[in-house]
């Protein structure tokens, strides 16, 4: 398969924002954020240079481990914090806005965001909910708590406007992947990312609805991000995957945190840098 060719960054973008110049720029970035489970239990152990099979799943060859094999696995990858609405705040904004718990926020943040600073560059963000009972939908729960604010952080920013705030129905489908956002966020609710439902339930979900854009995305010069919120243990030690256009196949062992993956999409368009992203360091080593 011919991948697409490499486009450099404008220089103006590399010179005001430091854009490492060996980071692609994909035309889109979808970001899956699962629930609650370690590296360990999803990707079995980091030592492998091929994810190990997981007794978990019944499936000889689950998804998401075949997703890890053909894509870039990151072995030393930690979420921030316990519980887990910090960690998508860390992942969004670059901090957790000093929040330490589940609690819906009672005043909307001001502070930089991803989504803010791909709108002001011109660019698009939106983020897609499962379950979620209507665009726009500012509520803590709903459906029976299936959806959960908490796994939403672009709702609690001031300057994020309500149209990026999605339905999962909204993604696009297998023929309309050019119409995606620049970065979207998709968040399956609480009984397919693993929260309170299986791994297996969860690995089943992503085969059904993220594939068709992963098959897509590597014709295409996109890229698929597959990361947790935090792990069930005191390391929060979490699997990360990356796959589409652009990316080397294999393990990496390249320290990295949330702040880490979000100054990477950052620095991919040039953006500012929000929070903690800052000094953060972007991946490097997993692009083709």
């Amino acid at each position: 398969m011919t991948l697409p060719r490499l486009e450099p960054l404008e220089p103006r973008l590399a010179l005001s924002a430091g854009v490492a110049p060996a980071l692609p720029r994909p035309d889109h970035v979808v970001v899956v954020v699962e629930e609650n489970h370690s590296y360990g239990d999803v990707l079995g152990d980091a030592s492998m240079q091929i994810p190990s099979v997981v007794p978990n799943f019944r499936s000889t060859d689950p998804f998401i481990r075949s997703l890890a094999r053909h894509g870039a696995s990151l072995r030393r990858m930690s979420a921030e914090t316990h519980p887990s609405q910090p960690n998508y705040l860390a992942l969004f904004s670059g901090s957790t806005q000093g929040v330490t718990s589940d609690a819906t926020p009672r005043e909307p943040f001001t502070a930089p965001n991803l989504a803010a600073e791909l709108i002001a560059a011109g660019l698009s963000f939106a983020g897609y909910s499962e379950s979620m009972p209507a665009a726009g939908f500012t509520g803590s729960e709903a459906d029976g708590g299936l959806y959960a604010r908490k796994h939403n952080p672009w709702v609690d920013f001031a300057d994020v406007p309500a149209s990026a705030n999605q339905l999962l129905s909204a993604f696009p489908k297998r023929k309309d992947f050019a119409s995606l956002p620049t970065v979207s966020f998709v968040v399956p609710n609480q009984a397919n990312d693993m929260h309170s439902g299986s791994i297996r339930t969860a690995d089943d979900w992503l085969r059904r609805h993220v594939r068709p854009y992963l098959k897509w995305a590597r014709r295409h010069n996109s890229l698929l991000v597959v990361t947790w919120d935090e792990g069930n243990g005191d390391d929060n030690h979490i699997a990360t995957v990356l796959a589409g256009a652009h990316v080397r196949a294999g393990p990496s062992d390249q320290q990295a945190n949330h702040y880490s993956l979000l100054r990477t999409i950052e620095d991919m368009y040039g953006l500012t840098h929000a929070g903690a992203a800052a000094d953060a360091g972007p991946l490097t080593g997993v692009w083709a």
